[in-house]
């Protein structure tokens, strides 16, 4: 068995580092929306098939430890359906090294345990939000919530899990209207918002094109209402950020398809059944659960995760003849 005090770096051939782990813990959502999931919902994974807590402690330990993953994100599906939450969150804030960790939730029941889960460790949030129009929403999400998401976001702001990141996905048609009055409704509560491309990871498979909303569209509609300022860009950060002139306010755009960061991406993803994926948009994974449930050690999970990165490449290629929908939807991925 090999003992280090540094890791040594997971990297993949292209010589990209990867220190960013995503991690699912639930294929589950208790909204519906429409540019991801049917109004009936998907065939769950089985509970049985599910990682336990013990099964992620032990894959993002060795993560950390071994591979250098330094920032865990916690998504679903809606991760705050996972039954004791903030349990999990202390017990991974806990290791050694313990990685920043972040989570990415709809907001509904953020209200109930924003508190518990800053007290448990848990750094920040970002909470998806696409419309504040409540009719609008209920039409979005197949579910009227609106109310519990932005009690959501006031919680988690005044339980210090700051920045709270605000997610938007325009659609045109949909709510590509609303695009300044959400980043002015962020801009005076303290929040960080960020619109997000729309991507073909939809479970129906209904994503087009022309109904995506660009960057350059988005910073157009944002142009006419703020005066932007460029932020340098962050290392291997997704979205492209700019400072609204005379205040400390950001918003930022991540351009998957338009504006491609492949070339950067430190990140790997482990669904909540256990299987490692290298990129969103992979069409081959890795079984980790079995791994765990045969009797696997540390050395034998590290060189699986290894073998996958060295398989990982150059990128989407969203556009191009040769791209391919992954045949898991956004939700049983995780994002």
């Amino acid at each position: 068995m090999r003992h280090a005090d540094v890791p040594s770096p997971l990297v993949d051939r292209f010589g990209r580092v990867h220190t960013d782990l995503r991690v699912s813990l639930t294929d589950r959502c208790n909204l519906r929306c429409a540019y991801c999931m049917p109004a009936e919902g998907l065939d769950w994974l089985p509970k049985a098939g599910l990682l336990t807590d013990d099964e992620v402690v032990r894959l993002v330990s060795t993560a950390t430890r071994r591979l250098g993953i330094t920032e865990v994100r916690l998504t679903g599906g809606e991760p705050l359906l996972r039954r004791g939450l903030p349990a999990l969150v202390a017990r991974l804030t806990a290791l050694d090294p313990a990685p920043e960790l972040s989570l990415t939730t709809n907001g509904i029941g953020l209200a109930r345990c924003a508190e518990a889960l800053r007290e448990a460790g848990l750094s920040r949030v970002n909470v998806s939000l696409d419309t504040l129009r409540p009719e609008r929403f209920a039409a979005l999400t197949r579910r009227d919530r609106l109310p519990d998401v932005l009690d959501g976001l006031a919680a988690a702001h005044a339980a210090g899990l700051a920045p709270v990141k605000v997610n938007a996905v325009p659609v045109r048609g949909v709510n590509d209207d609303e695009i300044a009055d959400l980043a002015a409704f962020a801009v005076e509560r303290g929040y960080r918002m960020r619109f997000i491309e729309s991507m073909p990871l939809d479970a129906q498979g209904a994503w087009e094109r022309d109904r995506m909303v660009t960057a350059e569209e988005i910073l157009d509609r944002l142009g006419r209402r703020f005066d932007l300022v460029p932020v340098e860009r962050q290392d291997h950060a997704p979205a492209e950020e700019w400072r609204i002139a005379g205040t400390d306010a950001r918003v930022g755009v991540i351009a998957s398809v338009t504006r491609p960061f492949c070339g950067g991406c430190d990140r790997v993803r482990l669904t909540a059944d256990g299987q490692l994926r290298t990129c969103l948009f992979a069409t081959e994974e890795s079984d980790l659960r079995a791994l765990l449930r045969g009797g696997a050690d540390d050395d034998a999970l590290e060189a699986a995760w290894r073998t996958a990165l060295a398989g990982k490449g150059p990128g989407h290629a969203i556009g191009s003849p040769e791209f391919r929908r992954p045949d898991r939807p956004m939700s049983a991925i995780g994002g």
